[in-house]
């Protein structure tokens, strides 16, 4: 063993919920160390959230500069894509990314232990190294080490024709004709980034509807904006096989009937499973379910051992892990913290965006509650008509009886930006009246959540 080290928590895993973990642990006079075995921000920063923004938001302004701008009065020539610049803005913005990681932990004297980390016994890791093992010993371990995507069965994820999210960021070249399987947040999202550049992209989803577990309004209104934008959307649709060649694939799909999508490469967005494969979990008490999440009790895995983020499951969302991250270093430090699920929000990144927080209608009435409905659309919306940005609504679930607000539901522009409102509303258990008599300033697009929360009441102003 060429070297040995001591540090009260140690944290496996450098992605938002293990970074954020160690950042808090250090403020709060811990001595940290990070292990990470690929790289600092883990999938979010180098392959997940921020890459993906990095292109949405580029093919947005694509997008609006061919279809957009002449509505508004701009008349723009013909319009190139330089895909390379594309990509190396997306490289760039990683780049900056995963260097704000490696500030963070020297400002905060946090140790960047590169390796990969595996439990030799209660109180001891071993981290390898390219060429040496490092022996850690812990007061508190932090296991936060993410998930990575499922493939088709049958159909391993093979990096050129047979693809995850993670390839589709970095193709080399736009493919002429996509298949995207499944119908979620990453599905969508990249689907709607290579549509937008000139790609025949095809989503296909299992399920009878789009963005599962989102409420069925939401699902609806997606499906009809996305097919107008372009994207085949086969919903009720099974993939039965996968062929690769030379120069492409061939999808066998069964729905409605059989048939046989032929395309460059097929991006399966099926869902992600935890990451544990070396880590020797058992050695140290820890347990794991059926499908391979870590079990915790108050994110408490075994004596002196935490998990948080994707690799404990529940909704696989960068700012959960992240607030996950916080309420584990708090408690590791002896101080009073527990996650509240409930106000965690949910957002689409497509154009418009899609945000939800809270229960959908369906969940709130299986829940036991009779509710109220406040629906307002953004047609009525002064700055979203200046925006020439219409399309959606604002959906305001409510208790009928105590009007506590159970749900927000967004589609629509900077819908991600205007649900964070909701979410502070959730979080302190209020009111669809509380939102309703707050003053929001004018012209906005934020009035459109005020009027939801007054139509719950009946009181709706503007249509």
């Amino acid at each position: 063993m060429a070297d040995e080290k001591t540090y009260d928590v140690v944290v496996i895993g450098a992605g938002p919920a293990g970074y954020v973990s160690a950042i808090r642990a250090a403020q709060l006079g811990l001595s940290v160390a990070c292990v990470e075995r690929e790289f600092l921000g883990g999938t979010c920063l180098n392959v997940g959230c921020i890459p993906s923004k990095a292109l949405l938001d580029a093919s947005e302004h694509l997008a609006w500069i061919r279809e957009g701008a002449a509505r508004v009065g701009i008349v723009v020539g013909e319009v190139d894509i330089d895909w390379p610049t594309m990509q190396k803005h997306r490289a760039k913005v990683v780049d900056s990314s995963t260097k704000g990681v490696a500030y963070l932990f020297k400002k905060h004297g946090i140790a960047h232990l590169a390796g990969e980390g595996g439990f030799v016994e209660p109180g001891v890791i071993d981290v390898t190294g390219t060429d040496s093992t490092t022996r850690v010993r812990y007061g508190a371990a932090v296991v936060a080490t993410g998930s990575a995507p499922i493939a088709l069965p049958g159909a391993p994820f093979d990096g050129e024709r047979v693809i995850s999210s993670t390839e589709g960021l970095a193709l080399d070249e736009i493919p002429k004709r996509l298949v995207v399987v499944g119908g979620g947040y990453i599905g969508l999202e990249m689907g709607s980034v290579y549509q937008r550049v000139g790609t025949k992209v095809t989503v296909v989803e299992a399920l009878e509807s789009i963005l599962p577990g989102m409420d069925p309004d939401l699902s609806k209104e997606g499906m009809k904006v996305f097919k107008k934008q372009g994207l085949d959307i086969r919903v009720g649709t099974k993939v039965t096989g996968v062929e690769v060649g030379t120069s492409g694939v061939k999808v066998a799909v069964a729905g409605q009937g059989e048939e046989t999508i032929e395309a460059d490469a097929v991006l399966v967005a099926i869902g992600r499973k935890p990451v544990t494969n070396g880590l020797a979990l058992e050695r140290v008490g820890v347990e794991t379910d059926r499908k391979g999440f870590v079990k915790v009790d108050g994110l408490k895995a075994a004596d002196n051992v935490w998990a948080i983020g994707d690799v404990i499951g529940g909704k696989m969302l960068a700012h959960k892990g992240m607030d996950e991250g916080v309420v584990a270093a708090e408690k590791i430090a002896g101080r009073e913290a527990e996650m509240d699920y409930f106000p965690i929000p949910g957002i689409v990144y497509t154009h418009p965006e899609i945000a939800t927080v809270g229960l959908t209608e369906p969940e709130a009435v299986e829940a036991g509650h009779e509710i109220k409905v406040g629906r307002f659309p953004f047609s009525a919306n002064g700055r979203a008509r200046c925006m020439n940005e219409t399309t959606g609504f604002v959906k305001m679930i409510a208790d009928a009886a105590t009007d506590r607000m159970l749900g927000c539901h967004i589609l629509g522009a900077r819908a991600g930006d205007l649900i964070a409102e909701l979410v502070a509303v959730s979080s302190f258990r209020g009111s669809a009246g509380d939102v309703a008599l707050t003053v929001h300033a004018h012209p906005t697009l934020a009035e459109a959540v005020k009027e939801a929360a007054l139509d719950v009441h009946g009181e709706v102003l503007h249509i």
